[in-house]
């Protein structure tokens, strides 16, 4: 196993230096890239289609080499905790970065025992990375934020009632930071940039029913996404919402602040210091909403959330609230 993680780790170290050498010139030929990295020609055309496999979109043109069709910052750990520093956050817990994994949720679960509250996994590729119930998260390499952070609740599921509609206020916030304003949140767990998805949440418990749980707390947010991306849903992008370039390492540092200063606060309080800022970004609120949940479906006027998290339901004439786990908002 351990032969097998270090081929792994080999692997992709020599494609984030692909992707390196690339970023840092318009093209680069493949002999170049060999001579550079100690390989073969063929080996530099194979990691170049696998990086294409993943996500990156590399042209190659005869007699030129190869050139990044869009820019790629990669990412990078000292610029981030830097920016904390300047933030007045000091090293608060680790700050895992990796090139290619299956889910950074799955890298945070398998090391969940070891590490400190706070900890978290960010990686430029991931190869299963899933959305709710199950669905494909696409992940291209370098193009969006794949980011899962370790969080301990010491009395059990219930003091994590509304935890991911607070997630996604810290995404707001990050947002906010960087210059994308007037987004909005969709009840429970999906951030929306005039009406496309731009961030989704999907936090996942382990632990006992009443004692301490961990949650997993994964995000992932679009951040400037190949042309040719295959997503089946309106979505958009950070950089598409800007109207200037914003750094991706800043970014990062940006949603890790509004995490280590939210989640304690939640922590000690719940979601109920959090609705006022809610209300304000609800994408449905005062709107007709169909609530989806297998073949069942409620149809009603949406009218926000309480301090539970529950979506509160206005239909024939009485308000009822309905909480997360396997029920989908659609508007009418």
């Amino acid at each position: 196993m351990k032969h097998t993680d270090d081929k792994t780790n080999r692997i992709n170290n020599l494609r984030i230096q692909i992707v390196s050498l690339l970023s840092a010139h318009d093209f680069v030929s493949g002999a170049e890239i060999a001579q550079q990295l100690s390989i073969t020609r063929s080996s530099v055309s194979n990691h170049v289609r696998a990086l294409n496999t993943l996500g990156l979109d590399i042209f190659s043109v005869k007699g030129r080499g190869y050139r990044l069709a869009k820019q790629v910052e990669l990412l990078n750990q000292q610029h981030i905790e830097n920016t904390l520093v300047d933030f007045g956050f000091d090293q608060r817990a680790p700050i895992l970065v990796e090139n290619i994994v299956d889910s950074t949720n799955d890298v945070i679960k398998r090391k969940s025992l070891e590490l400190p509250q706070g900890s978290l996994c960010l990686a430029e590729a991931q190869t299963s990375g899933r959305g709710r119930r199950g669905r494909k998260w696409i992940s291209p390499f370098g193009a969006s934020i794949y980011l899962t952070m370790l969080w301990r609740f010491d009395s059990g599921y219930q003091s994590m009632a509304g935890l991911s509609l607070m997630v996604g206020l810290a995404v707001n916030r990050a947002l906010l930071k960087v210059g994308l304003a007037d987004c909005q949140l969709k009840w429970p767990n999906d951030i929306y940039h005039k009406h496309k998805k731009l961030a989704g949440i999907l936090i996942e418990v382990e632990g006992q029913v009443t004692e301490m749980t961990t949650a997993i707390i994964g995000i992932g947010v679009n951040f400037r996404l190949p042309d040719n991306v295959d997503i089946d849903q309106a979505f958009t992008d950070i950089h598409s919402g800007l109207n200037e370039e914003t750094s991706r390492n800043y970014f990062v540092a940006c949603l890790i602040e509004s995490l280590w200063t939210m989640l304690p606060q939640f922590q000690e309080h719940g979601l109920t210091p959090f609705l006022s800022e809610w209300a304000e970004r609800d994408l449905y609120v005062g709107t007709s909403v169909s609530l989806v949940s297998g073949n069942f479906v409620t149809k009603g006027i949406s009218r926000g959330i309480d301090a539970s998290g529950a979506l509160l339901l206005e239909s024939e004439g009485q308000v009822k609230p309905y909480h997360g786990g396997e029920i989908s908002v659609r508007p009418i």
